[in-house]
Order: C-alpha cells, then sequence, then structure tokens
C-alpha cells in the first residue's frame, strides 16, 4: 500500500517513509485535545494560527536539513551542529534541553500506553493489571524497533500510521454528520493564542531530523520533501479534526468544549454524547496508542542518535544495545516510578523548552552559521536576515504567551501535548472504571 502511495505521489517508498516518520512523529495523542485548547476562540481563528505556526515549523526544520550538509560527520546530530556552529555554550544548552524534552517526551508516551495497555488487558482478563505491566509490555514490544534497521523501524511505522489514520477516518465520518454552519462561523480572535503552546508542541519533530540524513543518503531533495509533505500530512489531519470538532460540538452546555475543558477531557468525550456512539471512545484508544507508538519511534530514534553522536558510541552491535537501553531504561522507571513528576514537568515546561529547541536554536544556528558554512547562499542575506528576525520575534511572542498564561490565574489547558495525552488517558480510563461501578 505504501509503495503505491508513494508512487501515486511520484515520491521513493523511502521518501515517503521519511514523511510518515515525520507526521507520525508530530501526530500525538494529544491531537485530540486541541479543539479544547482553543475552543474559546473557534474554528477560523484557530485555523489561521496553525496556518503560520505549520510554516514557521516547517521552516526550523528545513534549517535543520541544511545545517546537516555543513557538517563533516556523516550522521553528525544537534550536539555536534550546536557545538561546530555555537560554541561550547551552545553544546552545554544542547545536552540540558535535547535530554529534557526528550527523556520527557519518552516518558509520557510510555506511561499513556502503559495505562492503554494496561486497561486493555484488564477487560481481557477481568482482573486489574498494574500500569506498570502495561509499561513493560510496551517497551518490549516496541523498543527493540529503534536498535535495528531503520528500514523495519520504517515500515513499522508506516503500517501504524495507517492504523492510526483508519481510526482517526471512523471519528471523522461519525462527527462530520453533526457538522453545523452556524458552529463554524462563532470565532473570537482575542482568545486564539491560548492554542499557541499546545499548537508548537503539535508541530514539534525537529529531535528527529538530523536522524533523517542517512535514513535517507543525505539526498537534499528527498530531505525537503519529506519534512514538508510530513507537516502538510499532519496540518490536514489537525485542520479537518477541528473542523469536525468546531462544527459539530457547542461551546457551552454538558455536551460543550467548555465542559470538556473544565473536566480535562479530549473532544472525543462530546462528540460521543453527542453522536450516542459506543465505538467513539474505543476508537479514539486506539488512535491515541497508535499515535504514541508513532511519536515514540521518532523521538526515539532523534535520542539515540544524539547519544551516539554526543557520546561517540557506534550504532552497531554492542554499541546498539548500549544505546538501546539509554534510550530506554530510564523512560521506563520515570513512566513507571515518576511519571507524574515528568508530566507536570511537560506541562509547565514544555512548550517553552520546544520553543527554544524546535524554534529559536535552529533559526539561530542558520543565521551564526552560514557565512562560514554556506557563503553560496549570502546573495539575499538582508531579506534572509530580515526573515529570521521576524521568524524569532515569534517565536519570543508565543514564549512570551506563554508565560503570561502559566504566571496568570487565567485557565490553560495543557500546553504540552505529550502532557496532554496522558492526562487525557488517566481521565477517560477514570470515567470507565466509575460505570463499572
Amino acid at each position: 500500500m505504501i509503495s503505491k502511495l508513494s508512487t501515486w505521489l511520484g515520491l521513493a517508498p523511502r521518501t515517503f517513509t521519511g514523511a510518515l516518520l515525520v507526521a507520525g512523529t508530530c501526530i500525538g495523542g494529544g491531537m485530540l485535545a486541541l479543539p479544547v485548547a482553543g475552543a474559546p476562540a473557534g474554528l477560523i481563528p484557530s485555523l489561521s494560527l496553525m496556518i503560520i505556526v505549520f510554516i514557521i515549523m516547517t521552516i526550523t526544520a528545513l534549517c535543520l536539513v541544511e545545517i546537516g550538509f555543513w557538517m563533516k560527520k556523516s550522521d553528525a546530530h544537534i550536539i555536534t551542529m550546536a557545538s561546530t556552529i555555537l560554541g561550547e555554550w551552545g553544546k552545554g544548552v544542547m545536552w540540558c534541553l535535547f535530554l529534557f524534552i526528550s527523556y520527557a517526551s519518552l516518558t509520557a508516551y510510555t506511561a499513556g500506553c502503559g495505562h492503554l495497555l494496561s486497561a486493555a488487558l484488564s477487560d481481557l482478563f477481568d482482573t486489574d493489571v498494574p500500569k506498570s505491566i502495561g509499561c513493560w509490555l510496551f517497551v518490549l514490544m516496541f523498543g527493540p524497533f529503534l536498535l535495528g534497521p531503520r528500514y523495519i523501524l520504517g515500515r513499522a511505522n508506516d503500517l501504524l500510521f495507517i492504523l492510526m489514520i483508519v481510526a482517526y477516518a471512523f471519528i471523522i465520518g461519525i462527527g462530520v454528520t453533526l457538522v453545523r454552519t452556524d458552529y463554524l462561523m462563532r470565532g473570537d480572535w482575542n482568545q486564539a493564542y491560548l492554542a499557541v503552546p499546545l499548537l508548537i508542541t503539535a508541530f514539534s519533530f525537529q529531535t528527529m531530523v538530523p536522524s533523517l540524513h542517512p535514513f535517507l543518503d543525505h539526498d537534499k531533495k528527498s530531505l525537503r520533501v519529506a519534512v514538508v509533505l510530513g507537516t502538510t500530512i499532519a496540518f490536514l489531519v489537525y485542520g479537518l479534526w477541528q473542523f469536525v470538532v468546531y462544527g459539530s460540538v457547542p461551546l457551552e452546555g454538558e455536551t460543550g468544549l467548555l465542559q470538556a475543558f473544565a473536566e480535562g477531557e479530549p473532544a472525543t468525550f462530546c462528540l460521543g454524547k453527542l453522536s450516542h456512539s459506543a465505538w467513539i471512545p474505543l476508537a479514539a484508544s486506539v488512535f491515541a496508542l497508535f499515535a504514541l507508538v508513532t511519536s515514540f519511534f521518532g523521538i526515539g530514534i532523534g535520542l539515540f542518535d544524539f547519544l551516539s553522536d554526543g557520546l561517540s558510541i557506534s550504532k552497531k552491535g554492542k554499541g546498539a544495545v548500549a544505546l538501546g537501553l539509554l534510550v530506554l531504561v530510564p523512560s521506563l522507571i520515570f513512566a513507571i516510578s515518576y511519571e507524574r513528576v515528568f508530566i507536570i514537568a511537560l506541562d509547565v515546561s514544555g512548550g517553552f523548552g520546544d520553543t527554544i529547541l524546535n524554534g529559536i536554536v535552529p533559526l539561530i544556528m542558520l543565521w551564526v552559521g552560514i557565512k562560514r558554512f554556506a557563503p553560496h547562499l549570502t546573495r539575499h542575506a538582508g531579506l534572509r536576515n530580515a526573515v529570521i528576525v521576524i521568524l524569532l520575534g515569534l517565536f519570543a511572542l508565543a514564549f512570551a504567551t506563554e508565560a503570561k498564561a502559566r504566571f496568570s490565574h487565567k485557565p490553560l489547558s495543557p500546553a504540552d501535548d505529550r502532557a496532554a495525552t496522558v492526562l487525557e488517558i488517566e481521565t477517560s480510563l477514570q470515567h470507565v472504571e466509575k460505570k463499572r461501578v
């Protein structure tokens, strides 16, 4: 199926797989929270803001693609890029920021899947299965893909992405029958900024971009196509989801988005009530599971390659095993014993971290390094520098927006889609338990 799709698009199968890795990393289970986060703004303001974030985050990823060609090492990751271009201070910042965002993300994905798997096993065997068992099963099932050949991981990601889209299409198919024109027309531009932090994390995949370089044999066209197509797929998935939710779910009332916001529920909670379909919660759980796994793959290979680069460990043989353990063991321990600490840390600082790591840093590295490593690109220096300054200003504005929301008393939904995912899963499972009782 992937071969047919890539042929239809005129792409090499490996390039299309690279695009699905990008899209899969972007699309986490927290996507279900996007319409709830932007509920006060409505469709048109939220969609307009998402277009801007989509374009900006695609640009920062393309910056990393370009920077990858400046490095002497064929498998150079962000740690080499930062130390080469920004020096020791850049290297130090990257070590701290990259490790925090990556391990916290993997912890959230492992915990979220652990909750889902343990709940499924509890239903299957009619007994209480601890979350820790679910976390162990998740790591044992999907962790080995990080150690093996990348083409195998790519094929697994392709399959899981297709299954995720099937669950997504089922939810959309039910929701689109409920769309009302008057709901689509409502909007409040003054409230649109509330969703900015969540939108930035929703398009955060830049930590795995350096891993695409060797995966796509350092082919510039393939790399650019994979990034642009991957983010476009994510944008279309997000956009259609927002259209259906904003067009079918009222803002207020027992089945409204504001009520879902207050209860920490995803938008599928509202759709399930409105459609009277018992299948929507199940489809949402299936979607969340596969979305978490594809995101786990993307962030996992990014951290795997980052540690290989930073610690000079081979990716083959015993080195691959050592790197796999460095990636998986801390994530498993944190998910079982310290999940709440990491979820709170992600919710509070994840948006800040993604703004710096995936937004500001790539732009600064391009700006600083272009004269030294790509003098042939200096012809339109004035225009390029102006664009970089504007983009940096927008990220600074996003940073300030989240800071204002965080340190004021204004209610704010989870600012990080990874944190939102686990919180949603926990809340939904609590409701299921109450119904059983």
